[in-house]
Parts: structure tokens; C-alpha cells; sequence
């Protein structure tokens, strides 16, 4: 383990790995964990297999601003948890720093633990900066920070992650991780050690790669009809089928253009628990300019086919 100040690193986790720790090291059963829909599927079934309970909150889209009088409302006197994943995924979005704040304050004000997905960190847009919840004031104490490896370096079979953590909350969880899985090779701990010492500007021109991506594709879609809503981060850009002038099911939609038209999608419903929207579809635009290119093609050619 590498120390850190007051904190420890534990980096040879993979992401979900470091979820599933997190949640069997801290939540005993009848624990309550704050999820906030839509959110990324593995999170639901894994405070069940720890013996939590689910306490769910959803952002609306298109701008999906945090919900904070429904967190407010969700907290009860078994609530220990908060899951935080920023970027979002499916969603692309980013929390700002006025949020983040509002997060703190409420983990403080209730002994929450945040345990923060940020696999996505160094993938956002548009100038912004990642803003850690384990940064803040008075979260170094009462937050998980895990990172991917997979997700920085794009090498997403490698399945190599870190926690970071205080000595107090990171203890547990390499005790609970020990059980999981025994190690991750260490061949591959050295390579993503050589990768993390990289310049700041080789990380910079990947952003700047997947902007232009999402750029491409979203300028395309927008051409062809379609309703595309912001994407801060992440790999992915969501479309609107209702605002896009089609009365189509997500799961409809998503089934028919991979059949007819040979693009993958996923339907946004897959990402909620409960009363999910019917009508956004996520799309991935980390591909080539000819793969864009060609999928945007024929996603028009289905939105016209059926409007006729």
C-alpha cells in the first residue's frame, strides 16, 4: 500500500471489485444506501447482495440537476451510505462544484460514507476540471475515491483500478477485497504505474480526441433530426426519441435499429430501478470517424423510416 497523507491506496482493484468491497466492508444488513437514477447497473444489486436497502433518487432529464430535496428527504436513521458516480454514467454528466458542496455537507451532517465512483475522471470536456468528493472539507474522513485504469488509459479489459481512502475505511475494504480476488497481475500494476507518471498534456489530447467524437456525432444526429442532449464526460451521448418526433419505446428502438440497421444502442430504462423514462437511448461515440460517420447515417435513415 502507498500512503498518502492521512489516506492509503490500495491499487490493485478493479472498479466494480472496489464497489462490491466498499459495500461488504460497510453495510450490514438493513444499512441504507443512498443511489441516485439513472445509475450505472451494477450499484442495485450489489447494496443487495450486502444486505442493504436501496434508497433511490432520480435527476431529470435534459439537464439533470441533483435532486436535493428528494436526498433530503430519503435520509432515515439507517442511512449510511451515499453512492456517487461523477462523471455519470450513462449519462455524461458532471457534477459542478456547487453540487459537490451540497453532497458534503450532507454526508457531514448525517455521518454518510460516500463511496465515489470516479472511473470517468479524467474523461470530461470542454475545459472542465474533476472535482473529487474526498477533496472537499471534512470529506478526507468519510469518503472512498476509486479510479480505473481501464477508463484513463481506454484499456478497459485490463481490469485494473484503485481505492483511496483513510486508513480507517480502507482497512476494511482490503479485507473484505482479499476474498474477492487474491491479486491483479502485477505486470499490469507496473504498466498502469508507468501510465499514471505520463505527461498531463498526453491526457489532455485524449480528452481532446474524445470531445472532437463527440462533436462528430452529435453535430450528425442533431442534422438528422434528432434531439441530443449534453454530454459533459464519459464515452457516451443520449438522444431523445420523443423530442426527436418519434413515438418509440427506448427498448422498441434500441431492438429495431440493431436488427435493421446493424447500430448498437442501449436503452436508457436499463439504467433505473424503478419508473425509468421510455424515451432516451444511449449511444458511445468513443469510435472511429468512419464508424460515427456510418452510424449516424443509418441512424437517420431509421428515424425517417419510421416516420413514414
Amino acid at each position: 500500500m502507498a500512503r498518502s497523507g492521512n489516506r492509503q491506496s490500495e491499487p490493485r482493484i478493479p472498479a466494480c471489485e472496489a464497489i462490491a468491497a466498499s459495500l461488504l466492508a460497510m453495510v450490514t444488513p438493513g444499512d441504507e444506501v443512498l443511489l441516485i437514477q439513472p445509475l450505472y447497473d451494477a450499484y442495485l444489486p450489489l447494496v443487495q447482495r450486502a444486505g442493504g436497502i436501496a434508497k433511490l433518487v432520480t435527476m431529470q432529464p435534459p439537464d439533470w440537476v441533483l435532486p436535493r430535496e428528494a436526498l433530503r428527504a430519503a435520509i432515515g436513521p439507517r442511512t449510511r451510505l451515499l453512492i456517487l458516480n461523477n462523471p455519470v454514467n450513462p449519462l455524461g454528466k458532471t457534477f459542478d462544484a456547487d453540487e459537490l458542496a451540497f453532497l458534503a455537507d450532507l454526508c457531514i451532517a448525517h455521518d454518510l460514507i460516500a463511496i465515489c465512483d470516479e472511473v470517468g475522471e479524467h474523461v470530461i470536456f470542454d475545459g472542465r476540471s474533476h472535482l473529487p468528493l474526498i477533496g472537499l472539507p471534512g470529506m478526507a474522513d468519510r469518503a472512498v475515491k476509486i479510479g480505473s485504469a481501464g477508463k484513463i488509459f481506454s484499456l478497459t479489459g485490463w481490469k485494473v483500478g484503485f481505492v483511496l481512502a483513510c486508513p480507517a475505511l480502507l482497512g476494511p475494504i482490503a479485507r473484505a477485497h482479499q476474498f474477492l480476488t487474491f491479486t491483479t497481475p502485477p505486470a499490469l500494476q507496473i504498466a498502469v504505474a508507468e501510465g499514471m507518471a505520463r505527461p498531463p498534456a498526453e491526457f489532455a489530447a485524449m480528452r481532446a480526441g474524445y470531445q472532437r467524437s463527440r462533436d462528430r456525432l452529435a453535430a450528425a444526429l442533431a442534422a438528422g433530426g434528432y434531439a441530443v442532449l449534453p454530454s459533459a464526460g464519459t464515452y457516451f451521448l443520449t438522444i431523445d426519441l420523443a423530442a426527436s418526433g418519434l413515438d418509440e419505446r427506448d427498448t422498441d428502438f434500441c431492438t429495431r435499429i440493431v436488427r435493421d440497421h446493424g447500430v448498437a444502442a442501449i436503452p436508457l430504462s436499463a439504467f433505473y430501478a424503478k419508473d425509468p423514462p421510455r424515451s432516451l437511448v444511449r449511444l458511445c461515440f468513443a469510435k472511429t470517424d468512419d464508424t460515427l460517420d456510418e452510424a449516424a447515417r443509418r441512424l437517420v435513415t431509421a428515424r425517417l423510416s419510421l416516420q413514414r
